[in-house]
């Protein structure tokens, strides 16, 4: 068994309490990697089983104190021991080792720290072991965890979309702006690539505009339009008499030029810029850049209206990796030394097309089409290695059968990325070229441009795919579709959704990309294309699950791979940061399923090998959690807080009140404590004016209150809301009232993904609750100690919806939906009850708030281990055999919801 992320950590934080305090000597020893491996999974039994031979070292012989054949040798010694001794003598036992036993890790400790060795990336890392919790990711070759490395954007490729950057504000302080200005910047961008790639003879453009305009830049705006015409003119059509300098720069075409724009007014600074963009080396920068490019050059306010969160390399790798390099890759590792095969592989991958729905600058294509291109060279290479130098002569004709863009497709809604991507698409293809060329030892170029990224202008949820492409021909479909949320869609953006979704229930629900989703299922029906799709996680998050996901499974759609939630960022100018998934799917089941788990949102992801994948993004059958009004189970009914709607004016901090009340004593038995999540999770008090029973009399003689009602009136007047406005009728009460007439539970709705248990409390009915939280009136701690379980957390976590990646509780979709134990007896009943007693009076020894009561790093090792005592009693109220994982907790969970869903009626004994 796979242990699940959260688990891990769990079970790290309790063998961090037991041990950190210790002072065992070595006799203990099998005692602490016993309780070591089991943080990861790894039973006592499998550990008894790591073989401890004795090996001959420096001055006899030694023994192994754990042994894991081809990659792990643990050395422990006492504490205060020299870990540099232990590891000079972990290393002496290689001698006696076989090359396939020798390990690719050694850790070393002595019960203090713990110091692991990456042989194979020569790093180390040391720590103490109350640290284990933050260094968790190290130990994935334990827990079974494959851990996917990708690379940071390199420095170079920033630098160079900050030098665009620079150049497009000073063009554009100097009033060239618009259709032009665009069209300028992307011609210009070409021209710095071609100096140093190739396409023109070294720093011929630099020296052109170094040489053959003026310091004062006043003429350098005629001369590049001169330099436009040229390259849009073959040679044999050029003038006779043409300037020698213009004359050497070669032939471009493909429409690149050929549409005149009017010349830029440059002065010395903007030239000086240029001149500083044509320094920098552009060989070295990644076709990534140009979605940082583009982005350096928007303001955030319209980048925000268009939903482009643009990307970096990295991120833009862990979609197109599982969606087809990895497979391709595999089969070319596999069938590497057979010469038929990989032909018919170079076939099939010059007839690949892909299709980007909404390609921004064309990020997704470039390096997809990068890496197809360079796996045809491995190719090449190998069928070189494998027929010897024979048909050398005709390499040339054999590499131009190769992919080229003209099978790249994307659809963008505006002029200006689009052309960067079709522009994007002709230089990466050179710069493959160049790897190709170095590759084999002779120049190959594809000069004059004659095919072209096929780039559509216009809105993708409009247009007919077909037209553009049709199915049959197309292989993928990929890219990272505008995330805008439900709340924040424009007028033409909630028309688009109108189109799209009409025919889905509750639509209104859903985010704008769900659009792609839909429409992408529909374009791909009856077809073999493969797609892969960033989109921001609440998609599979709450109750969007069961709008999105039912529509898309009811019409075929199969999800073979999943990255869970990460932070998506890119390296412009104006960085996004947005939480995502991404999502490959298709009308067919992979033979191998991939869900891609992150420790935390800004980790490298594991991959673990999954039976079947459903719309939670888990390893589970495909069941959705839709809202109800009333438990599936027979428990006390869930509400939300009261809402003040008040503008401020029923509402005090202890200042404000005592003042108030100074002036206004008699006012004393209408101001109640509010609680509100905030105040509750930091020990912080407020007060509230609670006014549902006053006499009319006795509020128009209190003045002070008399006056808060009246402003409570007027803000509600003001409002643009119907509802609010007939509430300015009775301004004296809170505009939406739900206390609870007995003591209640309450939750609070928002709440730290890295806490294990959602703090939840009893509160008396004279506590008024606020709107930022939940209450269960009528409630016992029975209720409370399985709310509070690591089974309820472990339901939480796949079925909330999330603001960012933090918990967000919901009555109808978590509480109502929850199955509850079944056939549980009152003993087992009144044992959770002392048990959640006993986690209330342990919070109570200490002056601290819940929220750091329930901060991972110091939550107190009585608290934990009371509340691992109320899971383990939980845990047998489900049944006798212990959970291991949260994986595990859900899919339980997910059978018992169906069958009591499925029975319809409410067969639980919760009487307490």
């Amino acid at each position: 068994m796979i242990l699940s992320i959260n688990e891990i950590k769990s079970r790290a934080v309790e063998f961090s309490h037991e041990w950190k305090d210790e002072t065992r000597e070595r006799a203990e020893a099998q005692t602490f990697w016993n309780d070591f491996f089991n943080v990861f999974g790894i039973t006592r039994k499998r550990v008894a089983s790591f073989e401890k031979p004795a090996l001959r070292i420096k001055g006899g012989q030694g023994f192994i104190d754990l042994f894991w054949k081809g990659k792990l040798i643990v050395e422990h010694k006492s504490k205060g021991h020299n870990l540099d001794k232990a590891y000079n003598q972990a290393k002496d036992y290689f001698n006696g080792l076989d090359e396939e036993e020798l390990p690719k890790y050694v850790i070393v400790t002595d019960f203090k720290k713990i110091r692991l060795y990456d042989l194979e990336e020569r790093t180390q890392k040391e720590f103490d072991i109350s640290n284990l919790i933050d260094n968790i990711g190290l130990f994935d070759f334990i827990s079974g965890h494959e851990r996917i490395i990708f690379e940071n954007e390199d420095p170079v490729n920033i630098k160079a979309a900050q030098l665009m950057g620079k150049l497009h504000d000073s063009l554009k302080y100097n009033g060239y702006i618009g259709h032009n200005l665009e069209i300028l910047l992307v011609r210009l961008m070409f021209c710095l690539f071609a100096d140093d790639t190739d396409i023109f003879e070294k720093n011929r453009f630099r020296e052109f505009i170094n040489r053959k305009t003026k310091i004062d830049g006043s003429d350098t705006g005629q001369n590049i339009i001169n330099l436009f015409e040229v390259l849009n003119t073959s040679e044999e059509n050029r003038q006779k008499n043409l300037d020698e300098e213009l004359n050497r720069f070669p032939y471009i075409d493909g429409n690149l030029f050929e549409e005149r724009i009017p010349f830029p007014s440059f002065d010395s600074k903007t030239r000086s810029i240029l001149l500083e963009c044509c320094h920098f080396d552009w060989s070295l920068v990644s076709p990534a850049v140009f979605g940082s490019l583009f982005q350096s050059v928007m303001n955030q306010e319209e980048r925000h209206d268009l939903g482009g969160h643009y990307t970096s390399e990295k991120n833009i790798l862990k979609t197109i990796n599982p969606l087809f390099l990895y497979d391709l890759n595999n089969e070319f590792k596999s069938h590497k030394n057979n010469k038929r095969y990989l032909e018919g592989m170079l076939v099939k991958i010059g007839k690949i097309k892909l299709l980007d729905t909404a390609c921004g600058c064309g990020n997704f294509l470039m390096i997809a089409y990068r890496e197809l291109r360079r796996l045809q060279i491995k190719i090449h290479t190998q069928l070189r290695k494998l027929q010897g130098n024979a048909e050398q002569r005709v390499l040339n004709v054999v590499f131009d059968k190769d992919l080229n863009v003209d099978s790249m497709y994307g659809i963008e809604i505006l002029e200006f990325p689009a052309r960067i991507a079709q522009v994007g698409l002709w230089l990466i293809d050179h710069l493959v070229n160049r790897e190709l060329s170095k590759e084999f030892g002779f120049y190959f170029k594809r000069l004059p441009l004659k095919k072209a990224a096929k780039i559509t202008i216009g809105n993708a949820l409009k247009l007919d795919w077909n037209k553009i492409i049709p199915k049959e021909e197309l292989t993928y479909i990929l890219g990272n579709p505008p995330f805008i949320s439900k709340q924040d869609r424009n007028k033409e953006q909630q028309e688009d959704m109108d189109l799209i979704c009409k025919d889905i229930k509750n639509y209104g629900l859903l985010d704008y990309v769900s659009c792609w989703y839909i429409k992408t299922a529909e374009y791909i029906k009856d077809s073999e294309i493969k797609v892969g799709l960033v989109s921001t996680n609440s998609i599979t998050q709450g109750e969007q699950v069961g709008v999105l996901w039912k529509h898309l499974f009811s019409k075929g759609i199969k999800i073979n791979f999943a990255h869970k939630t990460f932070r998506w960022s890119s390296d412009a100018k104006w960085k996004a940061h947005v939480h995502v998934v991404i999502i490959g799917f298709s009308m067919h089941d992979a033979k191998e399923k991939w869900i891609y788990e992150y420790p935390t949102i800004e980790s490298d992801p594991v991959k673990i090998k999954a039976k079947n994948i459903n719309p939670y993004l888990i390893d589970q059958k495909n069941i959705f959690i839709l809202n109800r009004s009333k438990p599936i189970c027979n428990v006390p009914e869930i509400s939300f807080g009261n809402m003040p709607n008040d503008g401020g004016n029923f509402l005090f901090n202890d200042e404000e009140k005592e003042k108030f009340l100074k002036k206004e004593p008699s006012a004393k038995r209408y101001i109640k404590p509010l609680i509100s999540a905030k105040e509750f999770l930091h020990n912080k008090t407020r007060w509230c004016l609670w006014l549902k029973n006053i006499n009319p009399s006795e509020l128009n003689h209190l003045k002070l209150i008399k006056e808060r009602v009246f402003k409570v009136k007027e803000y509600r007047l003001k409002s643009k809301r119907k509802t609010t406005r007939e509430l300015a009728q009775t301004p004296y009460l809170f505009g939406e009232i739900r206390q609870p007439l007995s003591d209640y539970i309450f939750i609070p709705l928002t709440s730290s993904e890295n806490r294990y248990y959602i703090p939840m409390a009893f509160f008396s009915k004279e506590n008024i609750v606020n709107n930022t939280c939940s209450v269960i009136p009528n409630a016992t701690l029975y209720h409370f100690g399985v709310l509070m379980s690591t089974i309820h957390m472990a339901w939480v976590k796949q079925v909330c919806g999330r603001m960012k990646s933090d918990y967000r509780y919901s009555n109808n979709l978590v509480y109502n939906n929850f199955p509850w134990p079944e056939n549980i007896t009152d003993n087992q009943i009144k044992e959770i009850k002392n048990a959640a007693k006993s986690i209330i009076t342990i919070r109570k020894r200490y002056n601290s708030s819940l929220s750091e009561l329930y901060n991972p790093l110091s939550m107190p090792k009585d608290l934990l281990q009371a509340h691992k005592k109320l899971d383990r009693l939980v845990n047998k109220c489900y049944r006798n055999k212990p959970f291991k994982s949260d994986r595990e907790i859900v899919e339980f969970l997910f059978e018992l919801y169906d069958k009591y869903t499925s029975k319809n009626q409410k067969t639980i004994k919760n009487n307490q």
